[in-house]
């Protein structure tokens, strides 16, 4: 299977925005690829970096919708699994971080939404995003069993080990993240760090580009089931990172043929229920 990762960058016209992950994903499909994963509100410039915009709130829309119709309609056009990111509005009102899943003939498979909602500076989620209610699913693609894990939901080992559990290949994280913001290599050592411990591919798909007062540093990858960097996207550019992937070698993974053998899940359940 052939991943390609867009790493973008948005202007303040979404109308353009959208038109460019086409753009995106035919290129993606042109160069022999199977899926295709986007950045974190792709569509937009990075709202949450400013607290309590009235107009930002505006920009949420359903799922399916006019916008997520589009990406679905180019994803059976041109036979292209597509993990999208969007802002998302619900019948009962509530706003999320949404990834919808489009499989290869373009039907929404299900949408994960971001469970852990953050606030601090350049990062006022909660502002904007409820928490995600609907778990941590992994979807039947086909290009494989596929889960993702939104941006600051990688930090939560619960999540990442959910996705393992529930037996994905790849998990992708659709990823704002920005110069600077974490210690040098801590960023990419973590989901490496996953990675190897739940036998799974993990593809990190970021954004780039200079906004306000975040700039945002691409160097989009994807690690193997042994956490080991198979590709990397480019410094503060914009790129369309593919990597040729094996999805059985998550069988054959240290972590599937002895972390999975010698659990003790009977015990894990009065560990974690304190607070």
């Amino acid at each position: 299977m052939r991943i390609a990762l867009a790493q973008l960058s948005a202007s303040p016209d979404r109308a353009a925005n959208l038109e460019k992950a086409l753009a995106a994903m035919g290129r993606a499909r042109e160069s022999g690829a199977d899926l295709i994963a986007f950045p974190e509100v792709i569509l937009d410039r990075f709202f949450p970096q400013h607290p309590g915009d009235e107009k930002a709130l505006a920009l949420a829309e359903p799922i399916p919708g006019p916008t997520t119709e589009k990406i679905a309609a180019r994803a059976r056009e041109l036979g292209l699994v597509t993990v999208f990111n969007a802002y998302e509005l619900d019948e009962r009102g509530r706003r999320f971080d949404s990834s919808p899943v489009f499989d290869a003939d373009g039907r929404l498979l299900g949408v994960t939404r971001m469970i852990h909602i953050t606030d601090y500076e350049g990062f006022h989620e909660q502002d904007y995003y409820h928490p995600g209610d609907n778990g941590v699913p992994v979807y039947q693609t086909r290009a494989g069993r596929i889960g993702v894990a939104i941006c600051y939901d990688r930090h939560y080992p619960e999540v990442m080990r959910a996705l393992g559990v529930g037996g994905a290949e790849l998990v992708v994280i659709p990823q704002a993240g920005t110069v600077g913001e974490w210690p040098e290599g801590l960023y990419e050592a973590e989901v490496r760090t996953a990675a190897f411990q739940n036998g799974y591919f993990a593809a990190v798909a970021n954004r780039v580009g200079e906004e306000a007062n975040l700039h945002f540093s691409g160097e989009s990858f994807v690690t193997d089931p042994e956490g080991r960097v198979i590709a990397r996207g480019a410094s503060l550019e914009e790129d369309l990172v593919l990597v040729d992937v094996d999805l059985s070698q998550c069988a054959r993974s240290t972590a599937r043929r002895l972390f999975w053998r010698d659990r003790r899940p009977e015990l894990y359940r009065d560990w974690f229920h304190k607070p």
